[in-house]
């Protein structure tokens, strides 16, 4: 099964910005939709955004106008550019490939804390 590895979380003040990246293990689903989720305690995960494989781009609204989301198809790399961090943005952030079923075994995810 393909394994995504994700990192670049951290601990960030409100209107900071970070850079998560999201790797995988091979090649495998290169070409399908990539996304990033987030999580926090006692709530589902929330899909943030996501990129299909010729550059579409989709974000919730929550955070629309302050994440970029990102790919390489070279490498099959997501990122997640996050800019004007917000307390709510406070989450463990999982990357994935396929869009609306999952592909991938779910890593462990980057904490992301946003302190205001």
């Amino acid at each position: 099964q393909v394994q995504v590895t994700e990192s670049g979380g951290g601990l960030v003040q409100s209107g900071g910005s970070l850079r998560l990246s999201c790797a995988a293990a091979d090649m495998t689903y290169n070409t399908a939709t990539k996304t990033w989720y987030r999580q926090v305690p006692g709530k589902q995960r929330e899909l943030v955004a996501s990129i299909t494989f010729g550059g579409i781009t989709k974000y919730a609204d929550s955070v629309k106008g302050r994440f970029v989301i990102s790919r390489d198809n070279n490498r099959n790399a997501l990122y997640l550019q996050m800019n004007n961090l917000k307390p709510e943005d406070t989450a463990v952030y999982y990357c994935n490939f396929g869009l609306p079923r999952p592909l991938v075994v779910w890593g462990q995810g980057t904490q992301v804390t946003v302190s205001s």
